[in-house]
């Protein structure tokens, strides 16, 4: 059998209010140490022969993924100005070309086929031919000009999230400007294209610097427009929807700032639309002749309201609309005759449409909510670049129904069809189930789980699955369509989404009671939701599976010290298993901008120990765990590859397990970022490596005969 790596002990000690924490693998931490690096590569010599006899299945993953995938497809076309935009895939080609073509028929959209080219196209950008001669390929940015002359796009080829502009001249298809490098997301042109905005990022990675670059200057003439000086607060940049606004978006966990700036008028200053209170967050969506404002100041759901155009504080803010209970409201789009609110209402997403009223003071009348009669789903708005439009075009999936992209008319509340995510192969939706099963938590709480399954499969305790969750941020992990999870659904699984406290699914509150000193509810919840797909008979006790990335990495990490008993196997993808050591060092990237999540732990006893009594790598126990996998990137700006790293090592100077029967294993790319490989095959190999060895623990290799 092979031996597995054992990093060497380095004495180091981190010493905070009075606790002196002895950490032997913090060396580990220096990726410019060739001693680190021959680690990490000896670690991935390791996972390799520890699982070499999964080629075979690794492979057919792989094959079932690409067979079907329509590889050689397009989107659905997006009329903006006088063109029709959309993106293209080609067979064996890793990365999307993005293509327009003139709008010639008044009410007709272009149905191009895939694969051929429509009269007129022009080919915007290949990612491809920018990707060429690099392992990493990434964009930031990709807008087009209001004049539709222009586009600006941003490239990053490590996976370190640091972004090199450009500028094309599409009459001709030539650069003409990659003159500023080194910037963070996002990018906006001026009304005229003179000018284009972009945001720099500080050594923590925080977009903390909003930039004016002339197009065809060198980028030491570059004005400074913004800094943002507070560390907690990151910003984006952005265009209205009618092009006349640029936005600037400042925000920190709890509290945010908009501000705009007349796009014909861009050496001006950006005004607030009202300046930042404590705890209040808002976005703000121009509507014409006023502002529609989404804001927490009076309900932790958020309310919506308007105010004039130059508003300039908060009281000049006017209510439109609240949110009922059981509602989030969540963001809202404007168009000539409506505007459209996102919300979630009874934990799943929701589309609102309220008509324009000339004869209302708030300028709109009552609104309606678009049906959906799936048991879980997601939906919500797609791209809908113009506001002077009769129809929304609204993007909905399931666990069993693949996207689909409608169009949804106003007037008559008619849908139509446009295109449906193929699944090669002979699809039937029919062949599997999805419904909504509801754990108790250790505090009585109800949690809502997500579940898909081979049709007529019965809860008889013996069926492989596999959990998965997220739990912070409020972000939600909304229930989704993937050709990739057919794989597993095709071996007999059980896949199930625990709908854990920390995200945004239940609402606001939902997420206060998973983060500060109310997190461990997020790692308690998860466990509690495996317990009763065990208990329910939805998953064999001893086949459960689970995964989760990045703060739902830190999830895994967690819940495997709570109950290592309830898990066979675990997946943990850049997990930010180290939490304690990275809140605690404010150079880290994201440490300042996190305590509002974590608490600081720096300057408050109390968070310390609460944070010490989770992390998962101070906390690994000596006991039998779940066979672990741990993968991380190289150039992970986000959670550093130091962490899993550091977890592995200690695992296995603790954990009770057999090598071979529950191997750990640290698998590191060593040219990606925080997404992983980058390229569509590269990615639905490293899936296909992840999944074998979770497929391979839990005794799950006979395909099923459900489905197709």
């Amino acid at each position: 059998m092979p031996t597995p790596p054992s990093a060497p002990r380095r004495e180091h000690v981190r010493e905070h209010h009075g606790d002196a924490v002895v950490d032997p693998y913090e060396w580990l931490r220096d990726k410019s140490d060739p001693a680190v690096i021959a680690h990490l590569e000896a670690e991935n010599a390791y996972a390799e022969e520890m699982t070499s006899h999964l080629e075979p299945l690794r492979q057919a993953l792989f094959e079932e993924i690409r067979s079907r995938t329509q590889e050689t497809d397009l989107s659905v076309p997006v009329r903006s100005g006088d063109w029709w935009y959309y993106t293209r895939t080609f067979e064996n080609a890793q990365y999307a070309a993005h293509c327009r073509s003139p709008h010639t028929e008044p009410g007709t959209r272009p149905n191009p086929e895939p694969g051929s080219p429509v009269e007129g196209e022009q080919l915007l950008l290949d990612g491809n031919a920018e990707a060429e001669g690099h392992e990493f390929f990434s964009l930031g940015a990709l807008t087009v000009s209001a004049d539709h002359r222009w586009l600006a796009y941003a490239v990053d080829t490590e996976g370190d999230e640091r972004f090199a502009l450009k500028v094309k001249d599409l009459s001709t298809g030539g650069v003409v400007d990659e003159a500023v490098t080194g910037i963070g997301y996002g990018a906006a042109f001026s009304l005229d294209a003179r000018h284009v905005f972009y945001l720099r990022v500080d050594e923590a990675w925080r977009p903390h610097q909003l930039w004016r670059h002339e197009v065809g200057t060198p980028a030491e003439a570059d004005v400074l427009v913004y800094e943002e000086p507070d560390p907690r607060f990151w910003m984006g940049v952005g265009v209205s929807r009618d092009d006349r606004w640029l936005m600037l978006g400042i925000g920190s966990k709890t509290t945010s700032e908009v501000r705009l700036l007349d796009a014909a008028e861009p050496t001006g200053e950006f005004r607030p639309v009202a300046p930042r209170r404590e705890g209040v967050e808002y976005e703000v969506e121009p509507a014409h002749d006023r502002l529609l404002i989404v804001h927490n100041a009076d309900s932790p759901d958020s309310d919506l309201a308007w105010a004039p155009l130059t508003c300039s504080s908060h009281e000049e803010w006017r209510p439109l609309l609240g949110s009922e209970p059981g509602e989030r409201f969540s963001g809202i789009d404007a168009f000539d005759d409506f505007a459209v609110l996102s919300l979630r209402t009874n934990g799943l997403t929701a589309v609102r449409v309220l008509p324009r009223d000339a004869g209302s003071e708030t300028g709109f009348g009552a609104g309606h909510d678009l049906p959906f009669d799936e048991p879980v789903y997601q939906v919500g708005l797609g791209d809908n670049p113009e506001s002077d439009t009769a129809t929304i075009q609204v993007v909905f999936e399931s666990m069993v129904t693949p996207k689909t992209v409608l169009d949804y008319t106003l007037a008559s509340r008619e849908w139509e069809v446009l295109k449906r995510q193929p699944v090669l192969g002979g699809y039937d939706p029919s062949a599997y189930e999805q419904r909504r099963e509801w754990a108790t938590a250790h505090d009585g709480t109800p949690v809502p789980i997500s579940v898909v399954y081979p049709a007529g499969a019965e809860p008889d305790g013996t069926r492989a699955g596999l959990l998965t969750a997220y739990g912070s941020y409020e972000a939600s992990s909304d229930p989704y369509f993937s050709v990739a999870r057919l794989s597993l659904l095709q071996r007999g699984f059980v896949y199930a989404i625990a709908h854990v406290r920390g995200g945004g699914e239940m609402g606001r509150a939902w997420y206060d009671h998973g983060k500060l000193l109310h997190k461990k509810n997020t790692f308690t919840d998860f466990v509690d939701c495996a317990a009763h797909l065990i208990d329910s008979g939805w998953v064999a006790p001893d086949r459960l599976a689970a995964e989760g990335g990045s703060a739902g990495g830190l999830l895994i990490g967690a819940a495997v010290n709570l109950a290592p008993e309830r898990f066979r196997a675990v997946h943990a993808s850049v997990p930010f298993v180290d939490a304690l050591t990275t809140i605690l060092d404010p150079t880290l990237p994201l440490t300042v901008v996190e305590w509002e999540e974590w608490g600081n732990p720096l300057e408050d006893p109390e968070v310390y120990a609460y944070m010490k009594e989770y992390t998962p790598y101070e906390n690994v126990r000596p006991a039998q765990y779940p066979a672990i996998l741990a993968t991380t990137s190289l150039n992970d700006t986000r959670v550093y590859f130091t962490e899993p790293a550091k977890w592995v090592a200690a695992l296995r100077a603790t954990v009770t397990n057999d090598p071979q029967e529950r191997p750990i294993l640290l698998r590191t790319e060593m040219v990606a970022g925080h997404g992983g490989r980058s390229g569509r095959y590269d990615a639905w190999r490293q899936l296909a490596w992840e999944w074998a060895f979770l497929i391979d623990q839990v005794g799950q290799e006979r395909t099923s005969s459900h489905g197709s």
